[in-house]
């Protein structure tokens, strides 16, 4: 399965992403019967094979679609984890990148976890490779460490605390209160408002997000300039002069959240294309507009769309659930050491839940 779309090469701190190759990888889309045929016998093996699909905001809409017309969920990769760990079925069908199947396993290690392509991966995790982020970690004994949702199983591994881009706040201003100095990672762009919000000493690792880096604020102000009615939703993975020009800023569920609470008639949307789909269905009567990655100051690697959740299709979900392929393997005791600070998180959220506090990023914007 190929594509001819032409493509560019990401000039990225640590290390290259290879861009190019997973832009290769995307299927093709079916033809309207090929199409239904994949949907119902996806439906048929999902009943025979005791399994659920889970997929992300991100990937096709008809994954979206399929997860939730069959009993699974389209969310964040956490909530993703977390549904499949809670629902009786043996095996789930993970659409999405690589972290969220492992993330998905550690959280449900006597699970099957199947992948439509076990290839794709994500900018944040490739930039920060196990073996490095170690010795980053040895070379600063006296800090915390803190990492995103976004990195590997041995990533994860390593930390402290894990953090989703709601509760990144909230977990990194309490830690800033007991005296703690952080090492984070991967993302330097959420890193960065993590410290400006909390004041905390964060050491940031230098990855970033090849969606999110590129949005153009100099662009987005153009376009609000078209639009000045529109409301701003911003990921935070964003650059900072991205942010600084939000109405709200929160993770996928946050941005959701954000225009439902809002009464705006249109909203320019700056994280990956793939959100839009949710928005855009339960909001009919209201205009989203993606935010440009385009414009003078532009390179436009990504267009606002991970080339790696592009590679999850109706095609692969029905092979890997008729064949059993591209199963997520995790080793046992790795497993065990990276659910600790997946673990410290949950058990800091509930406590959060129970006392009343408020969400975190913006106030009563974004969830987990």
């Amino acid at each position: 399965m190929s594509t001819t779309i032409p493509l560019i090469d990401v000039a990225y701190e640590q290390p290259a992403c290879p861009t190019r190759h997973a832009w290769a990888r995307v299927p093709q889309q079916p033809a309207p019967g090929e199409r239904q045929r994949l949907k119902e016998a996806i439906r048929a093996l999902l009943r025979e094979r005791n399994a659920v699909m889970v997929s992300h905001y991100y990937v096709h809409s008809d994954l979206q679609d399929l997860a939730e017309e069959t009993g699974g969920l389209v969310s964040d990769s956490l909530e993703m984890a977390r549904f499949g760990r809670d629902h009786p079925a043996r095996t789930l069908v993970v659409s999405g990148v690589r972290f969220m199947g492992e993330t998905a396993k550690i959280l449900s290690p006597g699970k099957t976890v199947l992948m439509p392509d076990l290839d794709a991966t994500c900018s944040l995790d490739l930039g920060c490779p196990a073996d490095e982020f170690s010795a980053f970690c040895d070379a600063h004994p006296d800090r915390t460490v803190v990492v995103y949702a976004n990195t590997s199983a041995a990533v994860k591994a390593r930390a402290d605390w894990l953090v989703t881009s709601s509760c990144a706040v909230d977990i990194v201003a309490d830690l800033h209160r007991r005296g703690h100095k952080i090492l984070w990672a991967p993302d330097k762009h959420l890193g960065a408002y993590i410290a400006k919000k909390t004041g905390a000493d964060i050491l940031p690792w230098k990855g970033s997000c090849i969606v999110h880096d590129e949005f153009k604020a100099l662009e987005l102000e153009l376009l609000k300039d078209e639009n000045p009615q529109a409301r701003i939703l911003v990921h935070p993975e964003a650059p900072a002069d991205v942010i600084a020009l939000a109405d709200a800023v929160g993770s996928t569920s946050g941005i959701l959240r954000a225009a439902r609470e809002m009464d705006a008639p249109v909203y320019i949307v700056a994280t990956d294309a793939g959100l839009l789909h949710k928005l855009r269905t339960e909001h009919p009567d209201k205009l989203f507009l993606e935010a440009p990655t385009a414009g003078n100051s532009a390179t436009c690697k990504s267009c606002a769309h991970c080339p790696w959740m592009a590679m999850n299709g109706l095609a692969g979900v029905e092979h890997v659930l008729r064949t059993g392929e591209n199963e997520v393997h995790i080793d046992p005791r790795l497993g065990e050491r990276a659910r600790l600070p997946i673990d410290r998180m949950l058990e800091f959220t509930a406590r959060a839940r129970t006392a009343g506090a408020p969400g975190a990023m913006v106030p009563g914007i974004g969830a987990a």
